[in-house]
């Protein structure tokens, strides 16, 4: 038994059973997949895998009892080289972020440039992605952190922690009837075509939540997934946008007004999130700390405690 089979065994799984693309992952040959898969079977003594032909289809009672060991195994690999580099080189590495669009564009270059100052020789690699795609890649262990408001709390192998609150507001054009009200009311923005977020960013599900609470139907005119996009659509007159608060800049967006909407949607919550039982270097720590303030590092040592 070797980590080359159990590598090629978590990603037979993870690859849907395609051995063409775990041969391509692994930079080895699909024979050699093949011959590796078998070569372990035989030391095992079970067959880990259901075949049709020469085709895997899926796992067996036994391997689906063994993976969450073989993954067990090659973290813990991954956690000795971490440990040791940790000891070796505490202020230099690799640091993968994987977060939305509005993360990335409005709430982590003051992080990120307060973490350069601190870690020079670390290299940072941001990858903007869904909080689908995100979940993914911390659990495929393609990522070192994640970074959304939605997607990530119920994942299994995660565990999160709130990075910070933050609001919706409403975004017209100067000059727009709704800037004369004296409170915005969420019947008031029903009257007006809705340009927003697409369904499962940015907090769209408080959105939709709001107004059918309030039995109100809205007419959401069109959906994208980041808040430049909206601001460029609302500006032309295309409908009233709904975006993150944070995304209005009064300095570059002089053509439009931010109108306060935090008693009409209820507050998101950004969370971070690392995968179970890895490993974190002193600066993946304080990359945390940073951007959830409210989280000391013996805050986070104590809630990763149970999950390490």
């Amino acid at each position: 038994m070797n980590f080359q089979q159990l590598r090629i065994v978590r990603e037979t799984v993870r690859r849907n059973f395609n051995l063409t693309e775990v041969a391509n992952v692994l930079y080895t040959s699909q024979p050699g997949v093949s011959k590796n898969i078998k070569d372990l079977e035989d030391e095992l003594g079970v067959e880990l895998f259901v075949r049709r032909g020469k085709r895997l289809i899926g796992l067996t009672r036994p391997g689906e009892e063994l993976i969450a060991t073989v993954e067990g195994i090659l973290r813990g690999a991954q956690n000795l080289r971490s440990i040791a580099d940790q000891f070796a080189s505490s202020e230099q590495g690799n640091l993968i972020v994987a977060t939305t669009h509005t993360q990335a564009r409005y709430a982590l270059p003051a992080v990120i440039k307060q973490f350069r100052a601190c870690y020079p020789k670390v290299h940072l690699t941001l990858h903007q992605s869904s909080p689908r795609e995100i979940a993914e890649m911390l659990v495929a262990g393609e990522a070192d952190i994640g970074i959304a408001t939605e997607g990530l709390g119920d994942v299994p192998g995660l565990v999160t922690l709130p990075c910070y609150a933050w609001h919706h507001g409403v975004i017209v054009p100067q000059g727009h009837p709704l800037t004369q009200l004296p409170a915005l009311t969420l019947e008031a923005l029903a009257a007006h075509p809705i340009v927003t977020y697409h369904a499962g960013f940015t907090g769209r599900s408080h959105i939709d939540s709001a107004f059918a609470a309030a039995g109100l139907e809205v007419d959401v005119v069109l959906s994208a997934i980041d808040a430049d996009v909206i601001k460029t659509y609302v500006e032309i007159g295309l409908g009233v946008g709904i975006v993150a608060s944070m995304a209005f800049d009064p300095a570059k967006d002089a053509g439009l007004r931010l109108l306060d909407a935090d008693a009409l949607f209820a507050s998101n919550t950004t969370l971070l999130a690392v995968h179970r039982g890895v490993f974190l270097r002193d600066y993946v720590r304080r990359f945390i700390t940073m951007l959830a303030p409210g989280v000391s590092e013996e805050g986070l040592k104590e809630a990763l405690a149970d999950f390490l």
